[in-house]
């Protein structure tokens, strides 16, 4: 099973070319492109892009390591009552999740993560006709870049009094059975999934039961991290509340043929360490170490 890791960190403390050479020498086999933030910078602007992806893949080669995967920026769309903020937001988000995906394409990888939208706020809005509807909207993307969108199984904050609280509650795809019946209605040529281990942990389902939910013919990314059930913590393994046994075994039982990427940016991985860069490159050694972990369990 080849080992890849989220760019965030990496790219924040090392900037692009060193960050993907460091990967390489601690042995990552992949990586997946964050354009969470960085889309919106210089480097990623319509001028640059190209340029910029060219860049990535070629230093990626250059040193034996490959994107696996990308991930979009999010919220991919937000529905409010509010219609100035919402077409505001909408409109600005629209072409910088277009220039992911393009830019996931041009960087080499198979799929990009794009966030399925929260239609809760909003009273009278099927919520699985409006995602479909927004993925298909996609599909051109797909075919001129060819890639394929990969939805991730989500989660929200309550609302107490009608005010955000801390606590964390089921939302769009929250659920295996979710994520595989918006696949489903959604074309395999152009979709596939990405399974978040931890949000399962934060509505209360074991990883592994939307593993074997998922099977596989769905299942073809992850997001691997670990948290304490109450708060999206995205740790190292073993520091939260999964069973990584369970997990591993669910994978191989469904003979998982993805990556395991890790989307660990919390815990050693914090903020507190992007402006401490020896400090910030043992941790990703050690959180490759967990990864080879992991796989010999697979």
């Amino acid at each position: 099973m080849e080992i890849s890791t989220t760019t965030l960190r990496l790219f924040e403390a090392f900037g692009c070319k060193e960050g993907i050479k460091i990967a390489a020498e601690i042995g990552f086999d992949a990586l997946d492109l964050s354009l969470t933030n960085s889309i919106y910078e210089d480097e990623f602007s319509d001028e640059k892009l190209e340029d910029t992806c060219k860049m990535l893949r070629e230093e990626a080669e250059r040193n034996g390591i490959y994107f696996n995967q990308a991930h979009a920026p999010f919220p991919s769309y937000i529905l409010t009552d509010n219609k100035e903020k919402m077409d505001e937001y909408n409109n600005k988000v629209r072409p910088k999740l277009i220039n992911s995906i393009k830019a996931a394409g041009l960087a080499g990888a198979e799929q990009i993560i794009v966030h399925p939208i929260d239609c809760t706020n909003v009273k009278g809005v099927d919520q699985k006709k409006f995602n479909i509807d927004f993925y298909n909207s996609l599909i051109p993307y797909c075919k001129e870049y060819n890639i394929k969108i990969a939805l991730e199984n989500m989660w929200k904050f309550a609302k107490i009094n009608g005010e955000l609280a801390k606590v964390i509650v089921p939302n769009v795809c929250s659920f295996g059975k979710d994520l595989a019946e918006y696949y489903d209605a959604l074309d395999s040529e152009y979709f596939t999934v990405c399974l978040d281990v931890g949000h399962c942990a934060l509505v209360d389902e074991k990883p592994e039961d939307a593993i074997i939910e998922l099977g596989h013919n769905r299942l073809h990314a992850l997001h691997v991290h670990d948290n304490d059930g109450k708060a999206d913590l995205h740790t190292f393994p073993y520091l939260g509340i999964l069973d990584w046994d369970a997990i591993m075994g669910a994978l191989k039982k469904i003979d998982y043929d993805g990556v395991l990427t890790f989307e660990v940016i919390g815990g050693p991985l914090s903020d507190a360490y992007a402006n401490k860069p020896a400090l910030m490159k043992k941790a990703h050694e050690l959180l490759f170490e967990t990864g080879k972990f992991l796989a010999n369990k697979f």
